[in-house]
């Protein structure tokens, strides 16, 4: 039932603020038409379609790793009960903002679109001021020395080339 829960918490809550961030607003400023590519080259496009292309996936699989692993949802009213420290939370420590961050960023320069590249700066600054200001003490008080090792070896924005891995705990079997 506590899976089901997270899992119903975690698809709201990924309607309401990715849905809305990363889509209903770029939207509104772009209405999805097309401007001449950056620097006149239609290859920009194309790194466009990339970062999109790997946002969404690992935006998914984000939200469904706080549902299924740790019993819970990415926003603060719903906050998991497991540190998730699986996927690309071995990458880097942010990846649903990071994610967030490139779709819009992705959406900026595939529709040639300057505004949305603002946009997603100024989101990031949000993210990052959200993150250092709240999130990283809140989680530091919930889950100690477990969240400490993970902060020391995983970035907060940059993904580590290869993945970490926390070390097993004496008390798993």
């Amino acid at each position: 039932m506590q899976k089901t829960i997270a899992v119903l918490g975690s698809a709201l809550f990924f309607a309401v603020a990715p849905s809305v961030l990363a889509g209903l607003i770029p939207w509104s400023i772009t209405l999805w038409q097309f401007r001449p590519p950056f620097f006149d080259l239609q290859a920009t496009r194309a790194v466009g379609m990339l970062l999109i292309a790997a946002g969404l996936p690992g935006l998914i699989d984000s939200f469904g790793r706080f549902a299924l692993q740790g019993l819970g949802t990415p926003a603060p009213i719903a906050p998991p009960q497991n540190l998730v420290v699986t996927g690309l939370y071995r990458y880097v420590r942010n990846p649903i903002y990071v994610a967030v961050v490139a779709i819009i960023l992705g959406q900026g320069i595939l529709f040639g679109d300057g505004r949305l590249l603002i946009y997603g700066g100024l989101l990031w600054l949000a993210f990052h001021g959200f993150v250092v200001a709240y999130e990283e003490p809140v989680l530091a008080e919930s889950f100690g020395a477990q969240y400490e090792d993970f902060r020391a070896n995983v970035p907060r924005w940059i993904p580590r080339l290869t993945p970490w891995r926390a070390a097993r705990s004496r008390d798993a079997s």
